[in-house]
């Protein structure tokens, strides 16, 4: 089976074409581009209208996002900040350890003297 070829243009009737009409059918060509050319630009402002509006959307939810960040680092702050107030200062730590090393050299004082050291176990 031959390969065929683009069929031929169908002859036009009534005659060879004048010049006008192909003017005419160039205006038109140039009209419809012009509208293709139209509908292209609008199409592209609209485009970037959306591309603006999704940037901005972006924005606002990382924003957010950072927003929410920082509450729930202000309360896990504020948290450990309501727990290390309940903690002793330093004065009271200071005086529990001289209370305990006074109590520590009274006790091992009785021991020495009341001859306790019997029921303590022998040093290996």
């Amino acid at each position: 089976m031959p390969v065929a070829d683009k069929p031929a243009p169908a002859p036009v009737q009534g005659g060879p074409i004048s010049g006008s009409h192909l003017a005419d059918q160039l205006a038109r060509i140039e009209d419809k581009c012009a509208r293709i050319e139209d509908k292209y630009a609008r199409s592209e402002a609209l485009l970037s209208r959306v591309e603006d509006k999704v940037e901005n959307a972006s924005t606002r939810m990382n924003e957010a996002a950072r927003q929410s960040d920082l509450a729930a680092l202000r309360t896990e702050v504020r948290a450990v900040g309501d727990r290390t107030k309940r903690l002793p200062g330093a004065g009271a730590l200071v005086l529990t350890a001289v209370i305990t090393a006074v109590l520590t050299v009274v006790l091992m004082v009785a021991v020495q003297r009341l001859n306790l050291q019997n029921l303590l176990p022998p040093p290996r």
